[in-house]
């Protein structure tokens, strides 16, 4: 499991992986939880909130693992 992460090709392609759900669930969410909360049931309008935050979590730390990953690239080509 943690030899998944020594390589920074495979951090790199897993940080594209979760920018790109959280970018979804982001807009998933908006659009969910302010757009068409009147036809929608409690449950799920407190799921597309949820999304609203969990969303730019991913993005965060899909960021951040890819900061991480290029850094550790450049470091091997040097």
């Amino acid at each position: 499991m943690f030899d998944f992460f020594v390589d920074p090709r495979n951090v790199l392609r897993l940080s594209t992986r979760i920018l790109w759900t959280g970018l979804i669930m982001l807009l998933i969410g908006i659009v969910g939880a302010y757009l068409i909360e009147l036809h929608a049931n409690l449950i799920v309008l407190v799921s597309m909130h949820a999304m609203t935050i969990i969303g730019p979590t991913l993005l965060k730390i899909g960021y951040v693992m890819r900061l991480l990953s290029q850094h550790n690239l450049r470091l091997q080509h040097a």
